[in-house]
């Protein structure tokens, strides 16, 4: 019988839209991607000869688009929708790509919203992993209106907590100016010079304004 010839309520694709997709077994779910059957076969009962084929759903689910246009009556279009199925659940479940710090340019995007339009100092770190993988970010001071602490132990404290290989460090200036302190270059300098004793890596300190940034040397 071809499914267009079922009573309404026994169509898979009428089913799912009523009751749910829950309420479809796996055949009939198959059915309603296939859309059609061929030569006398229904959509149903192609949909079961493809889930024969490959063993059960978890092998269809790993099967090559080429291995379903064996089945008689799977076509590219098919074999195409049924592959794309699957791989859409596949990132779906898939966790979400941790964005990546690999130049000053990314930590300083990473770490502007957190900095800008603020009317005291705060200093960001962000703690990577070997690579680039952002791990952690957070706000380990805020100050003044020009100056916070920066807390070298903290830092690298929270680094190794966190399992991090790399960090790198923002902070503000509200009164618009980029030029760092001498403070700044000295705090900068013995924090690059901790890190390496314990086997981090500093990337970048940097100096986040409203319009601009700049790297503080080390």
């Amino acid at each position: 019988m071809r499914v267009k010839d079922l009573s309404a309520r026994d169509r898979p694709r009428e089913r799912l839209m009523s009751t749910g997709a829950g309420a479809l077994a796996d055949w009939e779910l198959l059915a309603v991607l296939l859309g059609s059957g061929f030569r006398g076969s229904s959509a149903l009962e192609l949909a079961a000869q493809v889930i024969a084929h490959c063993g059960d759903l978890n092998g269809l689910g790993q099967s090559d688009p080429h291995r379903l246009l064996t089945v008689p009556g799977v076509g590219p279009a098919k074999a195409a929708r049924v592959a794309a199925a699957f791989h859409l659940v596949r990132r779906a479940e898939a966790p979400p790509e941790r964005e990546r710090i690999t130049s000053s340019s990314d930590l300083a995007h990473h770490c502007a919203p957190l900095l800008r339009n603020r009317t005291l100092e705060r200093l960001v770190l962000v703690v990577c992993d070997a690579g680039g993988r952002v791990m952690k970010r957070a706000v380990l001071s805020e100050g003044a209106t020009d100056h916070t602490a920066m807390p070298i132990r903290e830092v690298i404290t929270q680094v190794l907590t966190t399992g991090g290989a790399v960090f790198g460090l923002a902070h503000n200036h509200p009164s618009g100016c980029l030029e760092p302190s001498p403070d700044d270059v000295e705090a900068t300098i013995q924090l690059a010079e901790a890190a390496e004793t314990v086997g981090l890596r500093l990337l970048d300190h940097l100096i986040i304004t409203d319009a601009a940034w700049r790297r503080i040397p080390i």
